[in-house]
């Protein structure tokens, strides 16, 4: 019997676009909890309500459309994110793997080494696509306020009512003009600063995946199953977004910020500690680390097989363009 052949591993594009894929689907699969969470670390403590209830509320006020406010942009926004997190990731451990072909015999990167490609491919992806982030913020908190107010402008939505009838929803475009209009251009890197000691989160996972991963390949004697890495991408990313969750909620509120209300990190960790207490800083915890972790576990199950299928799509497409060459 024909043994399978073996899928390269060091196509930069071909992670990105698996990356890219893998991201779009888990995100899709989970995105309810993003509405969820992201809505609750930007209300205020007075507002809050359970997660049943929540749900409730936002199907009430917006039928089940509502719990995917903003999907759009964040479909954009997490496959142009997973493209350039993973293609800078592999290009630096390809680097990194070089640098040591020939000084040792394991070419498998450390623990340090798998952080600072974690670092540099972060920070990179952090300053490329903060703007999109801030769009899906407001669009996935300003619909709420559409529902709950008759308003003719919500400031920083691009949405506009008509008298006697209901707000429009904001679309990705006019939340984007509106922003830029009101605000200017800058405000499209708000939370920048949190976004990028948020860095921290993928490190950390990608970081504890790798090498549990290392150790089950080494015992295995072959690759992870799909399932393997669903469970493993879960564990890295429970570990990742419980640590740094304090950072999620203060990026968040920052995205939703009018000029009016500007203010550093710090300053909004301390706002938050003074009005809220310490759990204010863990809003939206139960559905965000639900939210990430499903995502995470998806990605990295899905994310071997696209590699493997994007592989031998541009092989096969390479093949056919030779043959008519």
């Amino acid at each position: 019997m024909a043994s399978k052949p073996v899928v390269p591993q060091n196509d930069n594009v071909a992670h990105a676009l698996a990356g890219a894929g893998g991201g779009v689907l888990s995100m899709v699969l989970t995105y309810p909890l993003v509405t969820l969470s992201t809505r609750a670390q930007v209300e205020s403590s007075r507002a809050e309500t359970d997660f049943l209830a929540a749900v409730k509320g936002i199907v009430a006020r917006e039928g089940v459309a509502g719990l995917y406010a903003g999907l759009d942009s964040a479909v954009f926004g997490i496959s142009v994110t997973n493209f350039v997190y993973y293609y800078w990731y592999e290009w630096t451990r390809a680097f990194f793997e070089k640098a040591k072909a020939g000084r040792t015999s394991s070419r498998k990167l450390t623990t340090a080494e798998s952080m600072m490609a974690g670092a540099l491919a972060g920070s990179a992806t952090v300053i490329l696509t903060n703007p999109i982030w801030v769009i899906n913020t407001r669009m996935t908190t300003r619909r709420e306020s559409l529902a709950a107010s008759q308003e003719l402008v919500v400031e920083g939505s691009g949405a506009k009512a008509v008298q006697g009838r209901p707000p429009r929803p904001p679309t990705t475009l006019g939340t984007l003009m509106a922003l830029l209009r009101e605000e200017g251009p800058l405000a499209l890197f708000r939370g920048v600063i949190p976004a990028l000691v948020l860095v921290i989160n993928p490190i950390l996972q990608y970081t504890l995946f790798e090498q549990m991963k290392n150790v089950l390949e080494a015992r295995r004697r072959r690759n992870i199953t799909p399932t393997m890495a669903f469970f493993l991408g879960a564990l890295g990313k429970l570990f990742a977004t419980s640590i740094t969750y304090p950072y999620i909620t203060v990026k968040s509120q920052m995205h939703v910020a009018g000029n009016g209300q500007r203010e550093g990190m710090t300053q909004a960790i301390r706002r938050v500690i003074r009005e809220e207490g310490y759990a204010g800083l863990y809003k939206g915890i139960g559905p965000k680390v639900t939210q990430s972790v499903l995502t995470a576990a998806f990605l990295f199950a899905f994310k071997d097989v696209l590699y493997e299928q994007t592989v031998k799509l541009r092989g096969t497409i390479a093949r056919r363009a030779a043959t008519k060459a």
